[in-house]
Formats: structure tokens, C-alpha cells, sequence
């Protein structure tokens, strides 16, 4: 066979195996599509009373406000990456009774959705709590996040140390960390071309395997909980501002100031977590100068939520203690 006959041939075979990509992704994204969800069509289900929607900053911010008005010092609690103000339910439920706790749907998640903007840079995100503070006029608060929501508390008291009395955070992120393993979901949203495929699919099994990637213990994974992380993620936007999320909000630049934090803070950590390794926990602990570490053996990236009962226990003999001192 002559050279040119070869190369003919070559690119035949070639073009015949691009061909299959092509229909092995065009079938992909017929079989999997899920288009994005109008807000108005998710209200109903995840926006039931006591939620409220509440203009800030040009968004309609999905957020819970309960227990005593007459508290000096609220709690308010920052979700994580891809989750909403529902991961703290156990929480809430716990302390609503003798505290006020506000929490609500950061931008580009749960209903709340995109900034306007497009700024998801930790100091926006710290702006825009102060902002979610001012609205609620509440000057000073208990404030705890878990994962980019204790990212955004520790930077908040760091940037805006006036409104935060003490912290409490949890798996927080905000260190630069190497992952045992990371979330499907994360791993696309932060791979370029596969996170714009991801803004027209988004298979159930991924959102399923991303949930058990960072449970302690994976059974606890309810096809409710699927149903909530699935339909709020596919709010129209928000897939196409978590691939901005990631891009933006990079771990490191305000580390160097944790320890000039003077707040008492309480730091609670999954010792299952493989996404955000118990040594960063250790590591703010060092950081921090009037801070506590707490470790729950068999949880894992979000003990809140897989462990409400355990971890909000912690949080209450924290607030315990120091409002007896």
C-alpha cells in the first residue's frame, strides 16, 4: 500500500472514530438533559413557610428567619457549594427555640441563583452578608458556615470584624488543601468544556454519587435528599455560575490574617471528610488564637447535615459556655 493510500486510510479511520464521539456525547446529552428550572416552578417545594424572598443587592434572596426577634446576637449559617439554606434544617430546628437563626441561599445557589454581577470573589461574598445583616438589622451575630460558607464567615470576620461576635465553622474551606477525592460534580464543574456540557446535563446518579462522595457514611443518602440537591442546582443559572464559583473563590489570599482574629470560635470538623482533610481543621485551629477543635469520627464533609443532632449539641455548649463566662 502506497504512503498516500495509508494516510487516506488513516483519516478515514480517524473521522470514523470522531464520528462516534460525536454521537456517543449528542446521545449523552439526549439521554441525561435536564434543563435549567424556572424559579417559580421550585417555590413551591423548597420555599414553603417560614421562607421569605427578600431584594439584596439586585437578587431576590431565598432566606428563614427564626426564634426570638429579642436577641442580641443572632445565629446565621452559611451552606456550602452547590447546597441551600436546607442543610442546616437540623440546626435551626434545634436552636430556633431560644436563639434567632437566620440563613439563606448564597448567590449562585439554591433559589436565590446568579449575581447580577457576576462577582463571586470572597470579599463580595463577605459584602454580601453584611449586606444580608443590614437588611435584617442585626449589627452583630454568632456567624457559622460549613465548607465555601465558612470560607466566607472566617473572611467576613476578618474583613468586617465588627459584625461578628464569635464563629463556628465547619469543614470550612478558605486553606489551600489537597483532596483524598473529590465530588464527580465538583471534578466537571472545574474541568473546561465538560462544565458547559453540565449546564445542559446533569444525571441524577452524578448529584447521587457526589452526595455519597462526601457523606461519612453514604447510606444516610436519601432519594429525597437527591431530589433537593438535583432540583435546586438546576435553578436557571446557577450550573453556569458554580463553573464561575470555582474559577473565581480561590483558597489562600486572606489566610495569612486568621490569626488576627479575636472572636471565640468553635471548629467542628467530619473525620470522614475526604474532600477537605481533618489536617486543615488542625491548621485553623493553630491559626485561630481563642478557638476550639472538635472532631466527629464518622461524619464527613457536611456532619450539619449528615449529623444534626451530634454537631449542633457542640455548637450549643460552645454558645453555653461563653455567654456563662
Amino acid at each position: 500500500m502506497c504512503e498516500a493510500s495509508r494516510v487516506k486510510r488513516a483519516r478515514r479511520v480517524l473521522l470514523g472514530v470522531l464520528g462516534l464521539i460525536v454521537l456517543a456525547v449528542v446521545a449523552f446529552v439526549l439521554v441525561y438533559r435536564v434543563p435549567d428550572r424556572p424559579v417559580a416552578s421550585l417555590r413551591e417545594r423548597w420555599a414553603g413557610p417560614p421562607s421569605e424572598l427578600v431584594p439584596v443587592q439586585g437578587m431576590n434572596v431565598h432566606l428563614r428567619d427564626e426564634g426570638p426577634r429579642d436577641d442580641p446576637t443572632p445565629i446565621v449559617l452559611l451552606h456550602g457549594t452547590s447546597a441551600s439554606l436546607h442543610t442546616w434544617e437540623g440546626w435551626a430546628q434545634a436552636l430556633k427555640a431560644q436563639r434567632r437563626v437566620i440563613r439563606f441561599d448564597l448567590p449562585a445557589f439554591g433559589l436565590t441563583g446568579p449575581a447580577p454581577d457576576g462577582d463571586y470573589s470572597i470579599e463580595r461574598y463577605a459584602a454580601f452578608v453584611v449586606a444580608m445583616l443590614d437588611e435584617r438589622e442585626v449589627r452583630r451575630v454568632v456567624l457559622a458556615g460549613n465548607s465555601l460558607g465558612g470560607y466566607i464567615a472566617w473572611a467576613t470576620a476578618v474583613l468586617h470584624p465588627d459584625r461578628v461576635e464569635r464563629l463556628v465553622l465547619v469543614d470550612a474551606s478558605g486553606y489551600p488543601f489537597e483532596s483524598e477525592s473529590v465530588p464527580v460534580a465538583f471534578r466537571i464543574a472545574t474541568t473546561p468544556g465538560l462544565n458547559r456540557l453540565m449546564a445542559e446535563v446533569l444525571p441524577r446518579w452524578v448529584v447521587r454519587g457526589s452526595l455519597e462522595n462526601v457523606y461519612g457514611d453514604p447510606t444516610r443518602v436519601t432519594p429525597e435528599l437527591v431530589d433537593r440537591y438535583l432540583e435546586l442546582n438546576t435553578r436557571e443559572g446557577n450550573r453556569a455560575a458554580l463553573a464561575e464559583r470555582f474559577r473565581q473563590t480561590r483558597p489562600g489570599p486572606l489566610a495569612d490574617r486568621l490569626p488576627d482574629l479575636t472572636q471565640p470560635t468553635l471548629i467542628l470538623w467530619g473525620g470522614k471528610d475526604r474532600l477537605i482533610p481533618f489536617s486543615v481543621g488542625e491548621r485553623f485551629h493553630t491559626a485561630i488564637p481563642n478557638s476550639e477543635l472538635v472532631r466527629f469520627d464518622d461524619l464527613g464533609h457536611v456532619p450539619q447535615e449528615e449529623g444534626p443532632a451530634e454537631t449542633v449539641a457542640a455548637v450549643e455548649r460552645f454558645l453555653a459556655a461563653r455567654d456563662g463566662a
